[in-house]
């Protein structure tokens, strides 16, 4: 019988029927999903730079940043994080975020305790990652890189550029 896979009898199992899933479900989504991605994380760390820099969305009470990392890792949260959200020199900004997340966290936690989970530099590590990946990949589709052909970025399309 077409579509019907033989499945064992037994008490009260009947032959199970295969679902067949329109193409039309099966479009890729590897493209929007990077380019929400990279967004999404330039978004979040620009917040952090303002944080720093402009003093918006306020800092809790008590709080006190050292001048250090307010006047190094605030320009680069802020305007890294500006530069990856438009997707203009992406892989230049995001490697520089990705260095910064990772000294960020040998700094202020990688020194309390072995696993991220115990000393509360999970977010430092994500960051660190997510932006190393970024980095690798460059702007993508929804980028300013696509729209000036950047190397390595998708045309306006959201196809690869032709090789050459």
């Amino acid at each position: 019988m077409r579509g019907v896979r033989a499945v064992p009898r037994g008490r009260g199992v009947r032959p199970a029927r295969l679902i067949r899933v329109p193409h039309v479900l099966h479009v890729p989504a590897e493209a929007p999903a990077y380019g929400l991605l990279r967004i999404v994380a330039g978004f979040l760390l620009l917040w952090h730079g303002s944080q720093k820099l402009l003093g918006f969305p306020p800092l809790p009470p008590g709080v006190k940043i050292p001048p250090f990392i307010l006047y190094v890792a605030g320009p680069i949260e802020l305007i890294g994080g500006a530069l990856v959200l438009i997707g203009l020199f992406t892989s230049c900004a995001a490697f520089v975020c990705s260095g910064l997340m990772g000294a960020a966290y040998w700094m202020a936690h990688g020194t309390k305790a072995l696993l991220p989970a115990q000393n509360g530099g999970e977010l430092a590590v994500i960051y660190c990652f997510t932006f190393l990946f970024i980095s690798s990949q460059g702007g993508g589709i929804w980028s300013l890189d696509s729209l000036r052909g950047a190397r390595g970025s998708p045309s306006a399309t959201g196809r690869p550029p032709p090789p050459g």
